[in-house]
């Protein structure tokens, strides 16, 4: 069963930094086309990054150069680094299996300024 669940959400301040974790199930995440996804209050859901069986990531203008997202075979397990992280990118953050579409249940990411 595929599966997948975020971690690493938190209560942070504006400039600060957080690493989110999404652990893998039922199938390698290296071998699929993983994404990032997130939330605010009120608003659309909207893509963030993705990261490529081959490596290749893409990311979302509003968060070029301040995120990185990898991932650790050996663990099955995507990464999140978010840097100089700004109020508006409070959201509860999702990761993706993009080819089954399969979701975790989320993490929250807040940005007080």
């Amino acid at each position: 069963q595929v599966q997948l669940v975020e971690s690493g959400g938190d209560l942070v301040r504006s400039g600060g930094s957080l690493r989110l974790t999404c652990a893998g199930s039922g199938f390698p995440v290296s071998d699929v086309i993983m994404t990032w996804h997130r939330q605010a209050p009120g608003k659309a859901r909207e893509w963030v990054a993705t990261l490529a069986p081959g490596g290749a990531t893409f990311y979302a203008d509003s968060v070029q150069g301040r995120f990185t997202t990898s991932r650790d075979d050996a663990k099955n397990t995507l990464y999140l680094q978010m840097n100089s992280l700004k109020p508006e990118d409070t959201a509860v953050y999702y990761c993706q299996n993009f080819e089954s579409k399969t979701w975790g249940p989320g993490t929250q990411v807040t940005v007080s300024s």
